[in-house]
């Protein structure tokens, strides 16, 4: 964006100054003792710095004392209006509210790019939901792509080329099972009993029967094929493109678009596998024990070796998953994003080993464990799906809660954090939902700015800073100008949560704010002013919900 943000740019001056005091202090290197924070808490400034007590150590004196030597003498500026140093030691900031008020213009003027930062020339790849194609998208599936497009979408808005993918994996034995489960409910239709108990490891949802029944309407002839080992394999292919595709669907329903769909099976088609193997033996890395070759895993990091080929000659996981992830190096991204499932502990491990065994830069790959997601109703969990089997479906989710309380109940808490997701809850249409609440602010400035057509001519064009006098006001007014900053480290920190609950306490501001002032009211040099504060904040709101993919409707 042009020029650094006001809340930024204060943030950096005060860190500075603060800097240039300590340099005068004799302290040596004193960017790397001090840092500049948003505190906790209310009535402790905007910024606060607990340097005072970082270089208590390094010259010898008492936090509370340093603290008064690093403001005294402090330049005169536009952006500090007061600072004090509180308690033992801790440095409080409050910028001029005069000054930082000037955001609200800019804001208003860049509604469609405000806190979007110019392009960075960087390229970053997520992958996520990975589904294997093998039956509906589940809850969990869920969570992990309302993560990775809000993820993808948070990068985009820092500057960065973003590039969405899933990797199908499309082979293998999971394909085989699936064939059998396929097999069997096929033998069901044609009048079979179905097998008691089911075969280990066989799907038994009865989504397969819904396939089986497409199959059979697309292959009159079905019963004159022998169901062997390759019809089978056939069969468990049939599912899979058709599963695939409805995971495309119920994705792209749910707000989101993938750039590629990464096959497992194409991979395994063209030798990838092959080759993967014969570069780690160039490189001197695999040896042969009880007729398997297993990968010198420990040797880079990982806490045991492991097998690569099966003494059958069967290729492990890791092989094409190596390969996989050898691709996305080749490719050129920059940044490389796994979100991957609770099972996948030790997997982070076991592939950066790979791929530092293999030359490859391992620190540019990150992967981030989604927890599980627990359905509550009445405060009961739920278990069952209608036609999943053991399992609650993603498109069950979504006909029931929708896509918005879907989204933001999924993003409320950190990636590793287990979550209990209230289907009541992300029903009600009160401010007991959060997301109900945040789109009803949005709805309420829309309906104010409506309302304020007839009066704008008889309002002032610029705004008066010193008609902003409520601290409500100023509330609202920091939470305009930290739209940018809570991108960034949204960003920086991979946490989609920080706009979860910037958007929630920005709400929680903004409905007081209404509930204590009749905006259309007021003189009209307060209410010019009020106006061009609410149409900022809408603009915050607009873009920060866009970023979490969640719509903000004009009316509610």
């Amino acid at each position: 964006m042009a020029g650094e943000p006001r809340w930024e740019a204060a943030q950096s001056a005060i860190r500075e100054g603060l800097v240039t005091s300590a340099r005068t202090m004799g302290v040596e290197n004193p960017q790397t003792w001090i840092e500049v924070m948003e505190p906790t808490e209310e009535g402790h400034g905007d910024f606060t710095s607990s340097a005072a007590f970082r270089l208590s150590k390094v010259l010898g004196q008492s936090p509370a004392v340093i603290a008064r030597r690093l403001v005294g003498g402090w330049p005169a500026g536009p952006m500090i209006e007061r600072m004090e140093v509180a308690g033992p030691g801790f440095i409080n900031f409050w910028l001029d509210r005069h000054w930082l008020a000037g955001e609200l213009t800019e804001a208003v003027t860049r509604a469609d790019t405000y806190g979007i930062r110019a392009a960075r020339g960087e390229r970053v790849l997520i992958e996520f939901v990975s589904a294997n194609p093998t039956g509906p998208l589940v809850v969990v599936n869920g969570r992990a792509a309302a993560l990775g497009d809000s993820l993808a979408r948070i990068f985009q808005a820092n500057g960065y080329a973003v590039d969405r993918e899933f990797y199908v994996n499309d082979a293998g034995q999971q394909l085989q099972k699936l064939g059998q489960a396929m097999a069997i409910r096929l033998r069901e239709l044609a009048g079979d009993p179905l097998p008691d108990p089911w075969p280990e490891g066989v799907y038994p949802g009865e989504y397969v029967r819904d396939l089986a029944e497409a199959y059979r309407a697309l292959t009159p002839d079905w019963a004159e094929h022998a169901l062997d080992a390759e019809r089978t394999e056939a069969l468990g292919a049939f599912c899979a493109d058709r599963l695939r595709r409805q995971q495309e669907q119920e994705l792209e329903r749910f707000g989101v678009h993938f750039d590629r769909w990464f096959s497992e099976r194409a991979l395994r088609e063209a030798g990838a596998p092959e080759r993967m193997v014969a570069e780690l033996e160039g490189r001197g890395v695999l040896y042969r024990e009880d007729g398997a070759v297993w990968f010198r895993s420990a040797q880079f990091g990982d806490q045991k070796d492991y097998v690569v080929v099966k003494s059958n000659g069967e290729f492990t996981y890791v092989v094409p998953d190596a390969a996989y992830h050898t691709d996305k190096f080749e490719r050129g991204y920059d940044i490389i994003i796994d979100l991957l499932g609770p099972d996948h502990h030790g997997y982070k491990r076991r592939m950066q080993a790979m791929m530092t065994a293999l030359g490859l830069p391992a620190e540019r790959l990150e992967m981030q464990i989604i927890q599980l997601v627990r359905l509550l109703r009445g405060g009961k969990v739920v278990r069952m799906s209608k036609r999943g089997g053991d399992f609650v479906t993603l498109a069950e989710l979504i006909d029931e809660v929708g896509v918005d309380p879907a989204r933001w109940f999924f993003l409320e808490r950190s990636a590793d954090t287990p979550m209990d997701f209230d289907l009541d809850l992300a029903q009600m249409k009160t401010q007991d939902n959060p997301v109900y609440y945040v789109q009803y602010a949005g709805a309420r400035i829309h309906s104010v700015l409506r309302a304020y057509q007839g009066l704008a001519a008889n309002d002032p064009e610029a705004i008066d800073p010193a008609a902003f006098r409520n601290p409500l006001e100023h509330a609202l007014i920091r939470d305009v100008a930290r739209l940018p900053a809570v991108l960034r480290r949204a960003g920086e920190q991979r946490a989609p949560q920080l706009i979860v609950h910037y958007l929630a306490e920005i709400a929680g501001h903004f409905h007081g704010f209404y509930r204590q002032h009749r905006i259309l009211e007021e003189a009209p040099a307060v209410r010019r002013a009020r106006i061009e504060l609410i149409r900022a904040v809408l603009v915050v709101i607009t873009q920060a919900m866009g970023v979490i993919g969640v719509s903000v409707p004009e009316r509610m």
